[in-house]
């Protein structure tokens, strides 16, 4: 990234206060709440945190759709979240998109502060329901001088939290375009000292595809409790059954002709009907917190958790049936002082996980398990330790200094073979010791304005499921990518915090890449191909054109309120190994230039709230050459609906919306360097829903 553009930022910001404050506050406004986030940690005002940071709260998420997530989380510049099948999530944070044909990778995911990517590196999203989570965080860039492993970054689900000294039980439904169906019945009650909320989400949809219909269903249960003025417990219980089928990747010519049919079969090999290509799983997670304070200054908080799933998956050739157990745990000590007249934050801990998996492959006949092929049993721990300063020195500068140092274990071993002797192999792997350093400085001019700068290292390995592929080969060879990330970024607000502002620019330098592709048995397969150079910028403003005031409408005050949000990306590949192709130059595969979401969200007071919106991408390259892509497009949906509390107890909320209203046809999570060409999923047309909520308060 040409570093003269970070100068410049760096000295055109420091004048936007004053310019800001010489302009008249012409507007009779409500000034909005300030978001304090997790961060790194720190538990500090958005503007105080010096990273890029995007925060979902629950009135965004009652924006979009009730049925899925990808809307609302492709409304954080730089964050992608793609649905290859029905439920079948990835998400891409800086272009991430490289190494996840399927599946999250490459980020961390925290579910409720319990370590939420299993001990391989894998994350399972599809087990979480859009009406279980309040809140979403994610942090973007390397993250694991407080969080592990991994370059793309973090992303922290919590679920909605429970009112002190109220009570609500409460039930909706949703129907809608290809066989949507959905309910939802949440029972919550609170008080100054405790909380305890149950919840259950069943969903099921036919699909826009062939061979795409969906079930799910979640049940959450958290608890809270203060069980004395120093100790805090709570306990979160998550379960997921959920089946949804896989329809496959279509050529460029069978987009065009029809794209809700799924991956025709050939004169030699069966397609994904005739094979009845679906996933199957059925998971449990139990996650126990305890905070302890053992003065103002210094607290102690502790989470452990326990795992459990089975999982199915025909595809085309095989037939997968795996079981697996993990254990963990987090720990962070935290330490507030005074040093030299000044605050000064301390803070440490660790992460340790565990896990085991019996993965049986058998042939597959048409949707049933065939003759064994192998059967492995895999076991992985991996751990870190981390530590944390933050002080805050003079002329209203905050720095930051953390680093961790993470250790990694495969065990791969083969109990049965159906071709070679039992015990064909064991496999072992331990990648060497890493250290994450990250170094950040922040400087508040004002409450108006903040701006930072950061540089931070990570490195991320290869999971299992790159090291050991679904046709059941190794590759040993697989290297951990390690990268290092240089940051800076600005947001502040105008107009008495009623326009707020966020801009930053990174360069982040990836060395041993880890890259896909799909082999014609829709085998996805990795390997390392030299550096990549992903530079960017990223922009979102939002705020209230018309907003009432407070006291004559209450504390939720109805208004207009405008948001955008943009990224440039320019991925490209770099230096790459000797007797490869030569990519240098290329696009990094399954990114686009540009990404834009904007919206509008409207609400009065007799409950009536309208919010439409707005999303495009550019086009996306397809393969590592660079000589496939899929088209840009742009998206437009909205929803609205009456929302009211009647006879002080019932509140209704009875809302329609529609996705894709112009029935754009476009892919959306392209299969990556796929064989044959078959690199097109295609999206959803033209989707209605509609739908209700009631729920009684006391």
């Amino acid at each position: 990234m040409p570093h003269r553009y970070l100068l410049f930022l760096l000295l055109w910001l420091p004048q936007l206060p004053t310019r800001a404050q010489t302009r008249p506050d012409t507007t009779r406004a409500v000034a909005l709440p300030e978001a304090t986030v997790t961060g790194y940690g720190q538990q500090l005002p958005l503007r105080r945190t010096a990273a890029a940071v995007g925060v979902i709260d629950a009135r965004t998420i009652e924006q979009f759709s009730p049925a899925a997530l990808t809307q609302v989380v492709n409304t954080l510049p730089g964050v992608r979240l793609e649905e290859r099948a029905t439920a079948s999530y990835r998400l891409s944070i800086r272009g991430s998109t490289l190494r996840s044909p399927f599946g999250v990778r490459n980020v961390k995911v925290y579910y409720n502060g319990i370590p939420y990517t299993d001990a391989s590196g894998s994350t399972p999203l599809n087990l979480l329901d859009p009406a279980i989570i309040g809140r979403i965080e994610i942090l973007k860039g390397p993250a694991g001088s407080v969080y592990g492993a991994g370059t793309g970054g973090v992303a922290l689900f919590g679920t909605p939290e429970v009112a002190a000294g109220s009570s609500r039980v409460s039930a909706g439904g949703t129907v809608g375009s290809y066989g949507l169906r959905r309910s939802t019945v949440t029972a919550e009650t609170g008080s100054a000292t405790s909380s305890i909320r149950a919840q259950y989400a069943h969903q099921s949809l036919d699909g826009y595809r062939q061979q795409s219909a969906l079930r799910r269903d979640v049940f959450a249960l958290d608890a809270r409790t203060v069980a004395s003025p120093k100790t805090t417990l709570a306990a979160h219980l998550l379960y997921t059954d959920i089946s949804y089928q896989l329809p496959g990747g279509l050529t460029r010519a069978q987009f065009g002709a029809d794209p809700r049919q799924a991956r025709p079969g050939t004169a030699t090999a069966p397609g994904t009907v005739a094979q009845q290509a679906f996933y199957a799983s059925r998971t449990g997670l139990l996650g126990l917190t305890h905070e302890y304070k053992f003065t103002d200054k210094l607290e102690l908080q502790t989470t452990l958790y326990g795992s459990g799933t089975t999982i199915h998956t025909p595809y085309l050739v095989d037939y997968e049936s795996n079981v697996a157990v993990g254990a963990g745990g987090r720990t962070a000590l935290s330490y507030r002082t005074a040093l030299a007249g000044r605050v000064l934050r301390l803070q440490g801990g660790g992460e340790f996980q565990a896990s085991f998996t019996d993965g049986r492959s058998y042939v597959n006949n048409g949707g049933t398990p065939g003759a064994l092929r192998y059967d492995d049993e895999i076991t992985t721990t991996t751990g870190f330790v981390f530590a944390q300063a933050d002080y805050s020195l003079p002329a209203d500068l905050l720095l930051t200094v953390a680093a961790s140092y993470n250790r990694l274990h495969y065990g791969i071993e083969r109990v049965s073979d159906a071709v070679a002797k039992p015990n064909a192999y064991r496999f072992a792997r331990d990648f060497q010791p890493q250290v994450s350093p990250r170094i950040a400085l922040l400087r508040e001019f004002s409450p108006n304005l903040s701006v930072y700068a950061s540089v931070s290292t990570g490195f991320s390995p290869p999971t299992t499921d790159e090291i050991r592929t679904s046709d059941g080969s190794l590759n040993g060879d697989l290297q951990a990518e390690r990268g290092t990330s240089y940051e800076v970024g600005t947001r502040g607000n105008f107009f008495s915090n009623q326009l707020r502002y966020e801009v930053n620019v990174f360069d982040l330098e990836l060395r041993q890449t880890i890259v896909s592709s799909t082999t014609d048995q829709g085998i996805v397969v990795f390997r390392n191909t030299g550096s990549t150079h992903q530079r960017g910028l990223e922009a979102a403003l939002s705020g209230w054109l018309w907003q009432a005031a407070a006291a004559e409408a209450g504390a939720n005050p109805p208004g207009l309120r405008a948001w955008a949000s943009y990224a440039y990306n320019d991925f490209r590949f770099g230096s790459y190994p000797s007797g490869s192709a030569d990519l240098s130059g290329n696009r990094l595969t399954g990114t686009t230039p540009h990404t834009l979401s904007e919206g509008l969200d409207f609400s009065e007071r007799q409950g009536l709230y309208f919010s439409p919106s707005l999303s495009h991408q550019a086009r996306v390259v397809l393969n590592d050459a660079n000589t496939e892509e899929a088209a840009g497009y742009w998206v437009f949906g909205a929803r609205g609906g009456w929302r009211r509390i009647l006879a002080g107890h019932l509140e209704t909320n009875i809302y329609a919306g529609i996705d894709n209203a112009t029935n754009r046809s476009y892919s959306l999570g392209n299969d990556l360097n796929a064989f044959g060409g078959r690199y097109f999923q295609p999206a959803p047309g033209r989707a209605w829903y509609g739908g209700a909520q009631l729920s009684w308060r006391w």
